[in-house]
């Protein structure tokens, strides 16, 4: 069973892009969830195929189903396959990668990765950044921002917390883009597919707006790089579950 398998992965090592198998690329839909979850790694290397129209108009189908706050759906999505547009694009990421590399430089290593597996991490982070307009789609998850009310239309004890609630829904606004990318990563794996969610471009955001024509009121979420792996999918290893979640409050461990 699918979900057997993903067991017996999650004990082997992560992060390593080994070539693919021709198994492995063969696109499908009939994939357990749970084996898609377990399986559906961060690849960043692609053949030069194009993907067809029909299969990334199913993975952006597959997105519109997350939720959104309010149910508003308020979010949009640029396909961009010209290579024109995609080199521009490649031009702004790799010049904000730049500036990524040098936090990570400065960031100590994650306790729980190995040297390893750290320098297999910065080394496919680095390849993409000189790599992605061969990506033969680079798909960008968008937000409309929503106006809030006046404060002077609001009830007084809303009123005194305005502020509050303005600084909070900025920090809440990726909850209504963020699981449709999730979506997309997952169907992109079902469909025999790789991708990544990349963020690197948003600290030259307004000159990403300017190449792809997204208005004001309109950011950027996420630039993920789609096409035909060249390296395998899966297993992944992450922290056991005991050792990041606590039973009623802060410190309590969880029974895992």
């Amino acid at each position: 069973m699918p979900c057997q398998r993903v067991r017996q992965w999650y004990i082997l090592a992560d992060e390593k892009e080994m070539p693919v198998t021709t198994s492995s690329t063969t696109p499908s839909a009939d994939i357990d969830l749970f084996e898609a979850m377990y399986t559906a790694r961060s690849l960043r290397h692609f053949k030069p195929d194009p993907v067809p129209q029909e299969l990334i108009t199913r993975v952006l189908d597959a997105a519109i189903r997350a939720s959104s706050g309010g149910n508003t759906q308020h979010w949009s999505f640029i396909v961009a396959r010209d290579a024109g547009v995609k080199r521009q694009l490649a031009a702004l990421y790799r010049k904000a990668s730049d500036h990524a590399m040098a936090v990570y430089a400065s960031r100590p290593k994650p306790e729980h990765l190995s040297d390893e597996q750290y320098r297999q991490f910065l080394a496919n982070s680095g390849w993409l950044w000189d790599h992605l307009a061969e990506a033969p789609v680079i798909l960008i998850a968008c937000l409309a921002r929503r106006e809030p009310p006046e404060r002077s239309s609001l009830p007084a004890v809303v009123q005194a917390r305005y502020d509050a609630h303005l600084a909070n829904t900025l920090r809440i606004s990726g909850s209504s883009i963020y699981p449709a990318i999730q979506n997309i990563i997952l169907a992109c794996r079902a469909l025999g597919l790789g991708t990544v969610i990349t963020t690197n471009h948003i600290l030259y955001e307004d000159e990403v707006k300017a190449v792809l024509g997204i208005p004001d009121n309109v950011s950027t979420f996420a630039l993920m790089p789609i096409g035909y792996p060249t390296r395998k999918y899966g297993p992944l290893t992450r922290k056991p579950v005991a050792d990041v979640t606590f039973a009623d409050r802060w410190g309590t461990r969880w029974p895992g």
